[in-house]
């Protein structure tokens, strides 16, 4: 089986946010919501197909595109 670098990457992070945590959830979640505080998002957030769809509608960079840009 092909390694696939994305994958372990996402594995390794895991690994150490469980870690960090002492593997235990609920202190998981506070820093979680602690980080959160402390790095606050003002982007648009998607919360359906349809937000998605419309964002991708009027050009935002967040659309997705079936096709990538040409080159050049």
């Amino acid at each position: 089986m092909k390694a696939n670098p994305i994958l372990e990457e996402v594995w390794r992070v895991k690994d150490q946010l469980a870690a960090e945590a002492g593997y235990d959830v609920d202190r998981f979640f506070a820093q979680l919501r602690a980080w959160s505080v402390a790095h606050p998002y003002d982007g648009p957030v998607v919360r359906n197909a349809q937000e998605l769809t419309r964002l991708a509608a009027e050009g935002s960079a967040l659309a997705l595109r079936d096709k990538p840009p040409a080159k050049g």
